[in-house]
């Protein structure tokens, strides 16, 4: 393992700020909404304001606050995998694998580390002290892209787990959202000789199963299923077959890249119609940077192409396991619906607001509630 420090080189930044200004706009959308695509004027408005106002600088300072490592794993290319790893002053603290998805990185987790690692410093007990380890998923962030196929959640879980070996933790729990709770699932079914328990926020892999009439939960998770079907899924769609196809426009184009990843934080946060009523313009650009700088357009992508109808399928997880259902979340968890596949459920939340990118937009709520769930397996 080596320590990792973000330093991005000067003429990336250089090439961004051209490419920004350059840019082959088309023309505005034929609707007052976003019900075609981010809305063009926003999208200017955001890269006006990466090219001429964001400061990497001092955003890639705060990203490095955070200790980081890479370590290779075979069948990744260099680095291999990049993660965070922020040990707790607390030495009976918890080891905790906190997974990110799509379109998300590490930055979704920049809020929530330093209260889960060091909670005594932000208003809570030592009793509840985390060790976090938060990987970059392979292909996305600063983690080496796929060398071959074959990288779907199963073998993403496996070097995971592999890397919690590695790093001598040989008791941990684990944490996921969007990807992260499918890897979540796939480490709870396999890895049950050393994870002692899971959490996870969505879980798109349930189908829905009831007698009689709907209760108003189910209600509101088959609204959200038909909505994510009808209107939401094109870039599954695309992303789990031709990924190659639309990664040339995202790795070349930043315009892109932002407009792609924008519309579903527009869609999938709990932000009343505009993704920065809720994170800052500088917070929703700094997880754009991490899909720009190593150009991850297309190997980000392939995740869903690897994941979708291929390879292994997941285990029961017969470990404890925890949900939490956030209220603007893509699917939001229901419980007779996950049973069958969750059979040790100890821990069931329901948040009052929040959306897909929990950690990110509301963290104290994520934060209590993490502490809560793990706090039975200490």
């Amino acid at each position: 393992m080596e320590p990792f420090t973000i330093d991005v080189a000067q003429n990336v930044l250089d090439d961004l700020r051209t490419r920004l200004r350059n840019t082959r706009w088309p023309e505005r959308e034929l609707v007052d909404d976003w019900s075609q695509g981010t809305p063009l004027a926003y999208v200017q408005e955001v890269c006006e304001y990466w090219a001429d106002g964001y400061d990497w600088r001092a955003r890639e300072a705060l990203l490095n606050r955070f200790d980081q490592f890479t370590t290779p794993i075979d069948g990744l290319a260099d680095p291999g995998l990049h993660f965070v790893h922020a040990r707790s002053p607390h030495p009976d603290a918890l080891p905790l694998l906190i997974t990110h998805g799509w379109p998300g990185s590490i930055v979704e987790f920049h809020k929530v580390i330093e209260p889960l690692t060091d909670p005594t410093a932000h208003g809570g007990s030592a009793a509840d002290a985390f060790h976090v380890i938060a990987p970059s998923l392979p292909g996305f962030g600063f983690s080496g892209k796929p060398l071959d196929t074959g990288w779907g959640v199963q073998r993403i879980g496996e070097a995971f787990s592999e890397l919690m070996a590695d790093l001598g933790y040989d008791r941990y729990v684990a944490q996921g959202g969007d990807w992260g709770s499918a890897v979540t699932t796939a480490i709870g079914g396999n890895d049950v000789d050393h994870c002692t328990a899971v959490h996870v926020t969505l879980a798109m892999g349930a189908r829905p199963k009831f007698d009689g009439a709907p209760t108003p939960e189910e209600q509101r998770a088959l609204d959200g299923l038909a909505y994510y079907q009808e209107w939401d899924s094109g870039y599954s769609k695309e992303q789990s077959t031709r990924p190659q196809s639309v990664g040339y426009g995202l790795v070349d184009s930043p315009a892109a890249q932002a407009a792609w990843i924008l519309e579903k934080f527009w869609a999938w946060m709990d932000c009343d119609g505009h993704p920065e009523n809720v994170l800052t313009r500088d917070e929703l650009l700094d997880n754009i940077m991490l899909y720009w700088i190593n150009g991850n357009g297309a190997s980000s992508a392939r995740i869903y192409w690897e994941s979708f109808g291929r390879g292994p399928q997941p285990k029961t997880v017969t470990i404890p396991s925890g949900f939490t259902a956030y209220p603007k979340e893509i699917l939001p968890p229901v419980r007779a619906w996950v049973e069958g596949s969750f059979t040790d459920i100890r821990h069931w939340q329901e948040q009052p607001k929040g959306g897909h990118f929990a950690a990110f937009e509301v963290p104290d709520l994520f934060v209590d509630d993490i502490r809560t769930c793990f706090r039975q397996f200490r």
